[in-house]
């Protein structure tokens, strides 16, 4: 199906300078930000089988689609299950197309970005939406500390985050975190668990991506004896075990679509069954879940169910990449090397050089990414002082290229028994994942000769998530 696009005026490309009607104001006092102010606006359908809808736009943050999980929801079936977003910026209200069917069409052009000034008209599908801001302002409250738990954050994203989560912490609501590979979000659900009234019980982590697929119920919900082959005993599952505590469901985006029901199923009546079992167990568990994914984009493809997004995400937060928050590089960094310092019995301090070399890198693994870089710069240096010769950047990829090219495995560099002397387990494992899937990746688009259609359905992923893949490693099709 294909849709005709508007010619309307009112549109600009994206641009960093000559924005004038920017989404939000920030308050500053003495080189701090005081206070975050968001203009609100609305989307009102002009034309399409929803004409006269309107909807306010009173987030950072907002989709429309067809998928009851958008803010603005659609009838029109030429539209995707999420069509596109609005993001409210400093820089203005950017519209970005989310990799839909049918494409959004603003000024007569197919558009992956814009920025809308007021008034501004665009279609999705056969709908042709008004973008119109309102002199209605909405306040946005942001933390007065520099730290929640172990995360650390000065920047206006961290400290937005951080009163999010001052509120939501103290209570059971379930919460969803959601941001790129490294950017914190087992050190968050920790300090949301720290500071619940459930700190005295157990945090239970479980990596739904590290788990076989034959094994993920019986981890997720025990077994019986004799339930399966080498079930020799019963076995309590990951829900027993954090009962009284909190669960944190790690790369929730990665659990099985036949699985989905039964975990719905426990959110919704707090009870579990052993796999082989006939009785239910009730639980009294906090669940936080994690995803590096866009679990929108999943529901819109059918990946991820619409009912499960919905009772995980009762409360979201995203977490910001770290090169969104160079403010923070510093403190972090710093922070890192004390810490192995006082671990090490030895003194290490950066140089006015070296840390305007780490505010210049962008940082793609990033927090875990600066870490690395701290720690092996801490155990290079000749002296006391870190420079910037001493940094030595996390580069996705190298060291995958080198052994494939090589004709070895990617694995074949990775000693276990050094790994263990340095590093965590999920940090170590993690190296390990990205040579693996970087090599994986490289060889199967040589494969099918750039098709990325072709080795999505090979590698049994859908196409956006081939895509989201390639871009993570910076491979190209």
């Amino acid at each position: 199906m294909t849709t005709k696009p508007p010619s309307q005026p009112g549109m600009r490309l994206p641009s960093s300078a000559d924005a004038d009607e920017g989404a939000l104001t920030i308050i500053f006092a003495g080189g701090r930000a005081t206070a975050k102010y968001l203009r609100k606006s609305q989307l009102v359908v002009i034309e399409g089988p929803d004409e006269g809808l309107e909807v306010k736009i009173d987030q950072m943050r907002m989709t429309g689609g067809r998928s009851i999980i958008n803010n603005l929801v659609l009838s029109d079936k030429a539209v995707s299950g999420t069509h596109f977003e609005i993001e409210s910026t400093d820089k203005g209200y950017c519209l970005r197309d989310m990799g839909s069917t049918n494409g959004t069409f603003a000024g007569g052009l197919r558009i992956k970005e814009v920025y809308l000034k007021p008034g501004a008209t665009f279609q999705v599908g056969h709908s042709v939406i008004r973008f119109q801001p309102t002199n209605e302002v909405v306040a946005i409250e942001l933390s007065s500390t520099d730290r929640f738990g172990k995360a650390l954050g000065r920047s206006v994203a961290m400290r937005e985050v951080f009163a999010i989560l001052e509120k939501v912490a103290p209570s059971d609501l379930t919460l969803l975190i959601s941001g790129e590979t490294g950017t914190g979000k087992e050190v968050i659900a920790r300090a949301i668990h720290d500071k619940s009234r459930r700190k005295d019980g157990p945090f239970v982590v479980l990596d739904c991506g590290a788990i076989p697929k034959n094994l993920i119920e019986s981890t997720l919900f025990g077994h019986e004896k004799g339930a399966f082959t080498g079930a020799v005993e019963r076995t309590s599952g990951a829900f027993e075990q954090a009962n009284g505590g909190t669960i944190f469901l790690d790369e929730i985006g990665e659990l099985d679509i036949e699985l989905q029901p039964k975990l719905l199923r426990v959110l919704e009546n707090r009870e579990i069954k052993r796999v082989g079992g006939t009785k239910t167990l009730p639980i009294d568990v906090r669940v936080l879940a994690a995803t590096n994914r866009d679990l929108r984009k999943m529901v819109s493809d059918g990946s991820f169910r619409e009912d499960l997004y919905f009772r995980l995400s009762v409360m979201h937060v995203e977490l910001p990449l770290l090169r969104h928050r160079r403010g923070d590089i510093d403190l972090l960094a710093k922070q890192f090397l004390d810490n192995l310092s006082k671990r090490r019995g030895v003194q290490r301090a950066f140089s006015h050089e070296a840390i305007k070399a780490l505010e210049n890198h962008d940082w793609p693994g990033n927090v875990r990414e600066l870490r690395n870089v701290v720690e092996r710069a801490a155990s290079l240096s000749d002296g006391p002082i870190i420079g910037p010769s001493d940094l030595l950047w996390d580069r996705p990829g190298t060291r995958s290229r080198h052994a494939t090219s090589s004709g070895s495995s990617p694995l074949g560099q990775f000693d276990p028994a050094t790994m263990s002397q340095g590093m965590a387990f999920k940090q170590a494992k993690q190296q390990v994942i990205d040579a693996f899937e970087e090599a994986y990746l490289t060889a199967l688009i040589k494969a099918h000769t750039g098709n990325i259609t072709r080795a999505a359905e090979q590698a049994g992923l859908t196409r956006y998530h081939m895509r989201e893949l390639l871009k993570k490693y910076g491979l190209k099709a």
